[in-house]
């Protein structure tokens, strides 16, 4: 759906338009930012940071947020908080949030796509698909030793992977609120 570079000035605002741009499509009314990942490995810590970043920040209340360094969303629980999340927001739009590890020219590369992710696919791990739509990062290169990859990738990359996205999130709810916030408006002058 939507591919760009961490570091391109206006990666934060291409991401965010193409997730509101989705969210309208999809007439979103519940949005779950679903951030999986552990804080024990820096290339795996991408999902928590920017769960946390977004905890952190005042959000809209029909934005919730699972998954962040004080409490990650990783395999020994993702099974668990799936059927938590489905539990109180079955009809929520549920956007999944994970590190992955790609090609090394693919390096800092973030995309915003339609459909679920395979969170541990990239380390040989067979987890539940995860999420409505997804926003994915590459912190590192796969293909050979992926545990010792994750536990080696640079903690500076990964911070500000997660700082754009977070921030790609933040513009994108708050613009559908203020267009809803509009539209009520006018709707209540009318």
């Amino acid at each position: 759906m939507h591919y760009v570079h961490y570091t391109k000035r206006d990666a934060a605002e291409r991401l965010s338009v193409a997730l509101i741009d989705e969210l309208i499509r999809r007439n979103t009314r519940e949005l779950v930012v679903f951030c999986i990942g552990t804080d024990r490995s820096t290339g795996d810590s991408l999902g928590p940071l920017v769960g946390t970043f977004l905890k952190e920040a005042p959000l809209p209340e029909w934005v919730s947020v699972y998954g962040t360094l004080d409490f990650p969303v990783h395999a020994m629980n993702l099974t668990e908080c799936l059927d938590m999340v489905a539990c109180r927001h079955p009809d929520a739009t549920v956007l999944a949030v994970d590190a992955e590890l790609g090609l090394h020219d693919h390096i800092g590369y973030v995309e915003l796509k339609n459909g679920s992710l395979k969170p541990g696919a990239g380390v040989g791990k067979r987890l539940p698909p995860v999420g409505d739509m997804s926003l994915t990062g590459v912190v590192n290169a796969g293909g050979f030793m992926e545990y010792f990859v994750l536990q080696n990738t640079r903690l500076s990359v990964v911070m500000a992977m997660a700082r754009v996205m977070a921030t790609a999130i933040l513009y994108a709810v708050w613009s559908v609120q203020e267009a809803r916030e509009a539209f009520d408006l006018v709707a209540v002058v009318y």
